[in-house]
């Protein structure tokens, strides 16, 4: 129980980050219709599991559910992504390393397409 405390703690407060720093990165720093934000976070996100996932290989606790699984998850998933793509090189999967990058980009690019469609055109009603 006090692992899936961690979790939604951390998850809330990757949250309110994730908006804080987006929000602010976008309003100081626009670069055409680049989302300077969106980018800012999702790097700085795939820093932050990068030093945490190597902290939590030497010194296993509980707090890499707050900061991992909930901080880095609430911040951003691409960072969670990134981590196992990294995961996959380093371990020689590099077909499926190319698969499952080119598959998230294709297939989420499809996906957010479909939903705005089906929305668009009332297959969903709200």
């Amino acid at each position: 129980m006090r692992t899936l405390i961690y979790i939604f703690l951390g998850g809330g407060f990757g949250s309110v980050m994730r908006f804080l720093i987006s929000n602010y990165t976008q309003k100081w720093w626009s670069i055409n219709a680049f989302p300077v934000g969106t980018f800012v976070v999702n790097m700085t996100g795939c820093f932050f599991i990068g030093l945490l996932s190597a902290y939590f290989m030497k010194v296993d606790n509980s707090l890499k559910y707050l900061l991992i699984t909930g901080f880095c998850g609430g911040y951003t998933t691409f960072s969670a992504f990134s981590s196992e793509n990294f995961s996959l090189w380093q371990s020689g999967n590099y077909a499926i390393l190319v698969f499952y990058a080119f598959a998230s980009f294709a297939v989420g690019l499809l996906m957010v397409f479909l939903g705005f469609q089906m929305l668009r055109n009332q297959v969903f009603p709200l």
